[in-house]
């Protein structure tokens, strides 16, 4: 009898938030799929990529590409582009042919184009899932090739033109993510158990802007005694921050990046943080509420968007970056920690997803049922 396998393909990186939804996903086929059967998981990325640099935590074999997407500004590296994507795509149709997946699953991102259009010349179902509410260049050109669309926001459905189911679901993110231990992780970090503590969040790749307003909030008028920090500054700006910080005396745990988040999020109280639909995602699950600052050159000034619901539901304020000459973020992320504020906040967070399947179960579960269509309808095992 042949071996029962489910082969899917992964495609979606560059940064984080294309990244750990994809990984989020895999997990969840896998954990779902296991006692059913083997399951092959590949991820495909680039070395410019998050991914490649994280490729030791994904947990799936990584497959290279080379491609690059199109810069904003004018370089002549744009004109290298064209040539990049028609090697991509025929590297991509030979690996798909090799590799023979049931369905293919992109997350967003410019490596997940050549992906996703091979699968569908082979006939490969596919699947993309959008997080932002205004959906990625990647996402709609796509959307006319795909089977299924897991939008992460509702407001994205009206950019999209395709025949494809559209869902709904949320972003996908680890139940991991929600069961951090607030002691230990406290402890671990040497901070205080006795203090109100912000988290500064700027995303897998930091925010240049957000940590110089940080840093100007500290130098001036430094931190009340009853709260202290969580910093991660991203890899570019962790030696100028630390630099900075360093013997100041105040109650401060600094990183580049953090693998722990889990713990991150179970320590923290209160967030200051881009409007990253990953971000949100794992602020909602968590409980977290948030000062939140939209980055201004976001395609479709789609964080901005994001962030309207978490106003909406008075689980966050947004302050743009324009205001940083005006207000201190730091200080009024410190005076909600210390007043009643907190919790009504932080009750409105949860308040959002009561009573609502978590997004990974719903997207998990409707790839396992193409998977097992797709099985039907081939010849292979």
């Amino acid at each position: 009898m042949p071996e029962q396998v489910a082969r899917l393909i992964f495609a979606g990186g560059g940064t984080g938030g294309h990244l750990y939804p994809a990984i989020a996903i895999a997990n969840r086929v896998q954990e779902l799929l296991m006692e059913r059967m083997r399951v092959d998981i590949r991820f495909v990325g680039t070395r410019r990529g998050i991914e490649y640099a994280r490729r030791d935590s994904i947990g799936f074999p990584l497959e290279l590409i080379n491609i690059r997407g199109l810069a904003r500004s004018l370089t002549p590296a744009n004109l290298l582009v064209p040539f990049l994507m028609i090697g991509s795509l025929i590297k991509c149709w030979l690996m798909i042919k090799r590799l023979r997946p049931h369905v293919v699953v992109g997350t967003g991102g410019y490596v997940a184009w050549p992906v996703l259009r091979a699968a569908a010349w082979r006939g490969i179902p596919a699947v993309l899932q959008e997080q932002n509410s205004f959906p990625g260049m990647t996402t709609r050109r796509l959307a006319p090739h795909v089977q299924r669309i897991y939008l992460g926001f509702e407001q994205a459905r009206q950019y999209l033109k395709t025949e494809a189911h559209i869902m709904a679901t949320g972003n996908p993110v680890r139940h991991e993510i929600t069961r951090g231990d607030r002691h230990r992780a406290i402890t671990s970090l040497g901070l205080s158990h006795d203090r109100k503590t912000i988290l500064i969040l700027g995303g897998s790749q930091g925010a240049h802007a957000v940590n110089q307003a940080i840093l100007r909030s500290l130098t001036t008028g430094g931190l009340p005694d009853d709260v202290q920090l969580i910093w991660q500054t991203g890899e570019r700006d962790y030696k100028d921050v630390a630099a900075q910080v360093e013997d100041q005396g105040f109650g401060l745990s600094l990183f580049p990046f953090a693998n722990d988040m889990a713990g991150i999020y179970a320590a923290a109280d209160f967030a200051v943080a881009r409007a990253g639909a990953l971000t949100l995602a794992e602020l909602e699950a968590c409980g977290l509420p948030a000062l939140l600052i939209p980055y201004r050159f976001a395609a479709g000034d789609h964080q901005r968007k994001n962030a309207q619901a978490f106003v909406k539901a008075n689980a966050a304020i947004v302050v743009n970056e324009e205001e940083f000459n005006t207000r201190d973020i730091l200080a009024e992320a410190a005076n909600i920690v210390r007043s009643d504020r907190l919790l009504q906040m932080q009750q409105a967070v949860r308040a959002m997803s009561a009573g609502r399947r978590p997004a990974v179960d719903v997207i998990a579960e409707d790839i396992i049922n193409l998977i097992e269509t797709t099985r039907k309808d081939t010849t292979h095992p």
